[in-house]
């Protein structure tokens, strides 16, 4: 099965909504292959505590950008829209369909609908900042970015300080605030995208995600994060999972209640990814194959007469 135009399938959603498994049955429906944007799974040195698939898991899709770089270099966002252009390219010359599976929205906005090309950012810059967010605290970098660019405070998660930094660092160096470089389409894209939103239940979903923890934990997410703790101030570590063990292995937290923080972190991320698929207009289904592959063939039957 096959369209004319190349068509990109965005399969969303919120954590343990279960998308993954979604995109493979997909992907074997289609016979094509899957580009990951979730921006924690690109790292080789996470397994557990992001729930990476494994090869088995993977049922012989082919799956590009998981464990496909490494904690010790930066990857940012225009790096990523580097490697989708070349990726994608390759899988639309054997097949105008390719799907593009994750969480991280700005992710899937950056290859969907272009983003202005941000300059390299000057390493003492994110230091500064970073430093200056452990002695000032959150609320007052915040206050900061509201100062400098009031779209970005409005828009972004104030309370993930990675966010913050970004939008900060791009718009000191810069003299131009951080959501210019978001808010404009730069060039005609050679794919028509169809973007799906998974979504669950939330009492369901939120159990989902208490299992997930306990499973992570069953499987090793302690022993994993020990390894990891000698590179606790890497900017992939600053993660849900792995920052609240860290926390308990300085002392900080009791273990339960570093796992307990991690189910309730883990809840709340997943609300703020629901908000952001559900103002961006995806097309919201159930974790239901029949539906999503309706869907997928109505586009690609539209896309053949268009």
């Amino acid at each position: 099965m096959c369209a004319e135009t190349p068509l990109l399938i965005v399969i969303a959603g919120p954590t343990a909504v279960g998308k993954s498994k979604i995109a493979i049955k997909l992907a074997k429906y289609l016979k094509t292959e899957i580009i990951s944007c979730d921006s924690r799974q690109f790292y080789k040195e996470l397994n557990i505590g992001v729930a990476k698939l494994n090869e088995n898991e993977r049922e012989g899709v082919k799956h590009h950008l998981i464990g496909s770089k490494s904690i010790n270099n930066e990857y940012s966002i225009s790096d990523f829209q580097k490697d989708f252009s070349n990726i994608s390219k390759k899988i639309f010359k054997k097949n105008n369909l390719c799907i593009l599976c994750g969480g991280s929205g700005l992710y899937i906005d950056a290859v969907c609908k272009g983003f202005d090309k941000i300059p390299n950012i000057p390493p003492k810059i994110r230091f500064d900042l970073n430093n200056k967010l452990k002695i000032k605290g959150l609320e007052k970098i915040c206050l900061e970015l509201k100062k400098i660019d009031p779209i970005s405070y409005k828009n972004i998660d104030l309370n993930n300080p990675r966010r913050v930094i970004r939008a900060l660092e791009v718009s000191t160096y810069t003299k131009k605030p951080y959501s210019e470089y978001l808010n404009k389409r730069k060039e005609n894209k050679l794919f028509e995208s169809l973007f799906i939103f998974v979504n669950e239940d939330r009492n369901n979903l939120y159990e989902n995600i208490n299992k997930r923890v306990d499973l992570m934990i069953e499987k090793g997410l302690i022993i994993e994060a020990k390894q990891l703790y000698k590179f606790k101030n890497k900017r992939a570590l600053n993660s849900i999972g792995y920052t609240e063990l860290f926390k308990h292995f300085n002392g900080e937290y009791s273990l339960e209640f570093a796992i307990n923080l991690i189910k309730r972190n883990s809840r709340r991320y997943a609300k703020r990814q629901i908000t952001w698929f559900k103002k961006n207009d995806y097309t919201e289904i159930e974790n239901n194959f029949e539906q999503l592959k309706k869907l997928v063939d109505k586009k690609i039957k539209a896309t053949k007469i268009n």
